[in-house]
């Protein structure tokens, strides 16, 4: 079972962001990063979805306040990470933009170019303070979002899943790995059984300095 997260480690670096109305219109709260400050990992998705105000705890980040506290996401990647043997206090969990970007059904639309651009500041802040050693992307989405802090686009996904790249102006390594909504149906089309992606993601980590 994964673990919620303590509400004391949510990192709010502002006490409000008003730089996208859509988001601010769309928004419950703003998701922030959540975990130990000196992490050795920085774990970062999209953007929180719409959540489920009405579950106990893991309604997730739009409702929470804390990136990846979703019923299905969020347990779904602390769990991942529980099992890869990192402690909770060795993760830090963000998204590339911090607030519900609503679609026309309801659900979570993807977030705008502008979107993203107004909220890398904030993941950048993010990871300059945690310093971690790795920097581990959720999807595609969240790797657009870290490989733009490089100015540089993504040229492909899951060919280059677990491919390390180099963030030179973060001082860090990103690592891709599946998002956890699409990992069952990918896991098997890339040759791998749960216990040997696992294992893959494990070798990848521990081979960054």
């Amino acid at each position: 079972m994964s673990e919620f997260p303590n509400p004391e480690s949510r990192n709010a670096l502002v006490a409000d962001c008003r730089r996208c109305p859509a988001l601010v219109e769309s928004r419950a709260c703003i998701s922030w990063g959540n975990g130990a400050l000196d992490a050795d990992l920085v774990v970062v998705g999209e953007a929180p979805g719409a959540g489920t105000p009405e579950a106990d705890r893991w309604q997730g980040g739009n409702w929470t306040g804390m990136a990846y506290t979703t019923r299905h996401s969020g347990r779904k990647i602390r769990e991942l990470f529980a099992d890869l043997g990192y402690d909770s206090d060795e993760c830090y969990f963000t998204n590339g933009v911090k607030c519900f970007p609503e679609g026309e059904d309801g659900s979570n639309r993807e977030p705008t170019a502008e979107e993203r651009a107004n909220c890398r500041p904030y993941l950048e802040r993010e990871i300059e303070d945690v310093e971690p050693r790795a920097v581990v992307a959720t999807g595609k989405h969240a790797t657009e979002s870290l490989l733009a802090t490089e100015d540089r686009d993504l040229d492909g996904f899951i060919d280059a899943v677990l491919e390390p790249v180099s963030l030179a102006s973060l001082d860090t390594t990103l690592v891709r790995i599946l998002h956890p909504s699409y990992q069952e149906v990918w896991v098997s089309r890339l040759d791998y059984t749960r216990e040997s992606y696992l294992d893959a993601i494990g070798e990848t980590l521990a081979e960054i300095d």
